[in-house]
């Protein structure tokens, strides 16, 4: 029998996700109802601007009063989708005080300061539920709390932002260099009038922070992953790729070490064989790979952005806290058990191709290779062909076996001091092997 009294629902704010969430629950009122076996009403929405219009919301909804409206006591969920620290923290604390679970999208918040919510819904006894702060629509959060809770997850592997999936695709399809291929991306709207954010890779950095806390159970930070961006990546390093049969992705990657013992997230262009089902991963798309003990390989794949799929996955939490809140109960909350120390960069094992602008004379070679042994770096492959136009250089690609970090970035290092190395024209990890 379904309850009459409805669950009151607050937002905060209503920009393209929050509009969204307002008008799904205003449009599919009934279905929501059903499914959670009472009504949901959305009780009010806070703004900064209240003066603009919002079709499909009652005006008498709109507040500037975002602190009152979570303080108001009848509040059963509060969906926060301001994003940024503040005022955005202070105001999911005093939710849960207050008596209102939360449903976020804040990525940015949870990365950098996740344990302090955690901790402020256990002790008020609320649900936090984020599955829009991770890939969009993509169920993602939920399967790795849940569903693989039983099983021990190794490696967590994705893409996890579409404005930079979009621009190294257009690099790989069309030829284009990075700026055409940006400037492409933000005329479709794909890419903000600042693409700081997505280019150098703070947004997938903040995502794989949470990624890898939920997989491997303890706690990392955004300070904790490894983060580069991807505004170096030339047209050259394509065709390199494609000599290796590969493509160029930012990954964000996090690992549980060989001995279990720590665990490692990184955010960074890699190449990736085209046989491995990121490399077909196109245009704005995000996909995450997980590779679970008991479960095998797992792909999760779909738009990890825009205002409807966004709202999709706010939703789905907000019918699960709903339900939770039903029949007294709270979902899982954080799980931070194993308390693995987070490696640094320079401890990752990883594969390099260095591509190198060599004097073109005998002996070069050999004095690249004497380099490589004296840091302990195995090669893997070389390839080595003079330049067309001639000027006596050549140039030398190099893939490596794997490696610690630290010994292939040592190993750069002291190939820019031979003389006979005119410049490094490229270095990229190679992942996915």
């Amino acid at each position: 029998m379904m309850r009459t009294r409805p669950l009151k629902v607050a937002l905060l704010g209503c920009g393209v996700v929050g509009s969204e969430v307002a008008r799904i629950m205003t449009t599919h009122a009934d279905d929501l109802a059903a499914r959670i076996g009472a009504p949901v009403e959305l009780a009010g929405v806070a703004v900064r601007r209240p003066d603009k219009v919002r079709g499909g919301i009652d005006p008498a909804l709109i507040t500037t009063d975002a602190t009152a409206l979570v303080k108001r006591g009848d509040i059963d969920v509060v969906v926060e989708v301001i994003g940024g620290i503040e005022p955005a923290r202070a105001l999911i604390t005093t939710a849960f005080e207050h008596g209102a679970s939360v449903v976020s999208a804040n990525k940015a918040l949870l990365a950098q300061d996740g344990a302090t919510l955690y901790a402020a819904a256990q002790r008020h006894g609320q649900d936090l539920y984020y599955e829009a702060a991770v890939a969009g629509a993509i169920p993602l959060i939920r399967p790795l709390r849940e569903s693989l809770a039983g099983d021990k997850i190794n490696r967590v592997m994705g893409i996890v932002n579409g404005t930079t999936n979009f621009i190294l695709d257009k690099m790989d399809s069309t030829g284009a260099g990075y700026q055409e291929a940006l400037d492409e991306a933000t005329a479709l709207g794909y890419a903000e009038a600042d693409p700081t954010a997505d280019v150098e890779g703070f947004d997938a950095a903040a995502k794989a922070a949470i990624l890898a806390g939920i997989a491997f159970h303890t706690r990392v930070r955004l300070d904790d992953v490894y983060r580069e961006g991807m505004t170096e990546v030339t047209a050259a390093d394509f065709a390199s790729a494609r000599q290796m049969g590969c493509t160029i992705k930012l990954l964000a990657i996090c690992e549980r070490a060989a001995d279990g013992e720590s665990v490692t997230a990184r955010v960074h262009p890699a190449m990736i064989p085209l046989s491995h089902p990121l490399a077909s991963v196109r245009e704005a798309y995000n996909a995450v790979f997980v590779e679970a003990e008991a479960a095998g390989q797992l792909m999760f794949y779909g738009p990890g952005a825009g205002g409807s799929p966004t709202a999709s996955a706010v939703l789905g939490d907000v019918v699960a806290v709903c339900r939770n809140r039903l029949n007294e109960a709270t979902g899982p909350g954080e799980s931070a058990y194993t308390q693995l120390p987070v490696s640094p960069m320079g401890d990752v094992v990883t594969r390099y191709h260095i591509s190198l602008d060599v004097a073109d004379k005998p002996g070069v070679l050999a004095q690249v290779a004497t380099v490589f042994a004296e840091h302990g770096v195995s090669i893997d492959t070389v390839r080595q062909h003079g330049r067309q136009d001639g000027g006596g250089e050549a140039s030398l690609v190099v893939v490596t076996h794997r490696a610690p970090d630290a010994a292939l970035s040592g190993t750069v290092e002291a190939l820019r001091k031979l003389d006979t190395v005119r410049g490094v024209a490229s270095i990229m990890r190679v992942e996915g092997e």
